[in-house]
């Protein structure tokens, strides 16, 4: 196997569901029943195989790895769920005000630099 493979770029990339829902759960240091539980509160989808058996990636891991920090400190996994859910969408909103920030300080700065 070369490096300029296709499996070469899964290997790197976030998305790629690599783990088994076994090895996940070894990772994570706790069950399968936990990944299910914070499947069925929608905090993760994993992907299936073609044999049905649920694929984690690295980014769904860490995603488990909060929930898990919040109900080992007593939060209800339901809670722990909408918890790190809250926590994402207030983390994109913040970049995507960040951006528009950016974006209108570019237009000003380059408007000011023209009417000079």
């Amino acid at each position: 196997m070369t490096a300029d493979t296709p499996l070469g770029g899964r290997l790197e990339d976030d998305d790629y569901p690599a783990y088994t829902m076994g090895r996940a759960a070894e990772m994570l240091g706790t069950t399968p029943g936990f990944l299910r539980a914070i499947g069925e509160a929608r905090l993760i989808t994993p992907l299936r195989s073609e044999g049905g058996h649920r694929r984690y990636s690295r980014y769904q891991l860490r995603v488990a790895a909060r929930a898990r920090e919040l109900v080992d400190k007593g939060t209800p996994i339901e809670a722990a769920c909408r918890i790190v859910i809250l926590e994402d969408q207030l983390e994109e909103a913040q970049r995507i005000n960040a951006a528009y920030r950016r974006a209108a300080n570019d237009t000003s700065d380059s408007s000011s630099s023209s009417s000079s």
